[in-house]
């Protein structure tokens, strides 16, 4: 019997994106033409003339071919849009492929969004037996794991209560649990546990292992290379609807890291893709070039220096950044920002209009060598209002010229700090017997 629970081949998946040219129009001409429109109907009806939509293909696969064995846990990653949650959905059979051949064996219990399944006007209750007779669990079954389901989601008080009034934190919980308890042969996971606390992704985390852990097969996609690290040992990195490479999941994960290297020493902010919040659009640009450093070459212990352009709302008087640092794997190496150092951006009426330049200058770079992120956020000291997170990636490279000794181990971690290594002799004495 054949242990591979995954077999994809050669699969695509093709969208037809329509576009309606028409032009903005004022609340008159659109009352004109709601009047009219039945009447131009029928006129291009007797005429033989039909309305024409332009589409565009979008391909949000190529040709992707993997296997997975049985028991097997798979990190999926890669940048937004790189077609992740696509793939997923073709392996739940929640769309079908465009083209190419996949064979799932086994029960799947997929949990791809918060919520994915539920009714909102049904219960709690009557929501986990609907998901598991939808994953083919017999009525028997299902109640001998709802204790344990809604134990592990924490809405015992609420399970009679429709789902519709439970906060998004609920919802992920009891979605979790189902699709974990339901024991599937094969269960995948997206990005969904971004939106739970971090007690509620270690229990995730410890569930999924304890899933794996029992010959099941795991497919887990997430941004957080930490969680994805912990959890699985093949990774598969996507790029642009591509399989770009696939292996062990460090190398893989530090492919996906160098991938990441910023190759510009200047971005744009404006529609950046990590932007979190839309209050304010105050960051414009981003600069590692400065006079100092021409080229964006950062090294251990040098300084670390960046220009971003700001625009400051008109209502707003006062302002201040901050900046966090980030390894591959997105855990936080160190950060600052400007109140904590009783610093704001204070401006005229006069100036709020104008685009102001905040220079950032860390003296020392505690870093070791390897690929950083820097997510960057902007607020009032009170709130914050514009957060961009992976504004830019940079890489940091060994300085000789400043510490001397070797470049640390990359398992010794992220952070450098320089250690003065001294040592003495103490006179033996005479009581002291030797070994």
């Amino acid at each position: 019997m054949s242990d591979i629970a995954i077999h994809v081949e050669n699969i695509a998946k093709k969208y037809q994106i329509a576009q309606n040219r028409q032009r903005y129009q004022t609340f008159r001409n659109t009352l004109t033409n709601m009047v009219s429109a039945p009447f131009r109907r029928v006129r291009s009806v007797f005429r033989g003339e039909a309305a024409v939509i332009s589409q565009t293909d979008f391909w949000a696969l190529h040709d992707i071919s993997f296997e997975v064995k049985q028991g097997e846990t798979v990190g999926i990653i890669g940048r937004n849009g790189a077609g992740k949650s696509t793939l997923l959905k073709v392996l739940s059979r929640i769309t079908e492929p465009t083209s190419g051949f996949i064979d799932v064996r086994g029960r799947v219990g997929a949990l791809l969004e918060v919520g994915t399944g539920f009714h909102p006007e049904l219960t709690g209750r009557e929501n986990v037996f609907l998901n598991g007779a939808i994953l083919g669990m017999q009525r028997a079954e299902i109640a001998r794991k709802f204790d344990e389901i809604v134990d592990f989601a924490g809405v015992g008080q609420f399970v009679d209560t429709p789902v519709k009034h439970y906060s998004s934190g609920m919802g992920l919980r009891l979605g979790f649990a189902v699709a974990a308890y339901m024991e599937p042969d094969i269960l995948i996971v997206d990005e969904v546990l971004a939106v739970g606390d971090a007690e509620f992704q270690k229990k995730c985390i410890g569930k999924m292992n304890s899933v794996a852990s029992e010959g099941r097969t795991v497919l887990f996609v997430s941004h957080n290379m930490a969680a994805v690290q912990s959890l699985c040992r093949y990774g598969i990195l996507l790029q642009d609807g591509y399989v770009r490479t696939m292996g062990d999941i460090e190398a893989v994960i530090q492919h996906y890291a160098g991938q990441n290297r910023q190759e510009s020493t200047s971005i744009s902010l404006v529609n950046h893709p990590g932007r979190q919040r839309f209050e304010a659009l105050c960051m414009r640009e981003l600069r590692f070039s400065l006079p100092e450093n021409p080229d964006a070459i950062f090294m251990t212990h040098k300084p670390f220096h960046f220009d971003l352009d700001c625009l400051i709302p008109v209502n707003l008087r006062t302002m201040s950044l901050g900046f966090l640092v980030k390894d591959s794997l997105g855990n936080y190496l160190f950060g600052a920002n400007m109140a904590q150092y009783d610093q704001t951006v204070a401006l005229t009426a006069e100036e709020r209009d104008g685009l102001i330049t905040i220079h950032v200058k860390v003296q020392q770079l505690p870093l070791s060598p390897g690929v950083y992120a820097l997510d960057l956020f902007m607020g009032t000291g009170s709130y914050e209002i514009d957060i961009i997170r992976n504004a830019a990636y940079f890489e940091v490279l060994w300085s000789t010229d400043v510490i001397a000794c070797t470049p640390p181990q990359p398992v010794w971690g992220p952070i450098f700090v320089p250690v003065v290594w001294d040592y003495h002799v103490t006179a033996r004495e005479e009581n002291v017997i030797n070994p």
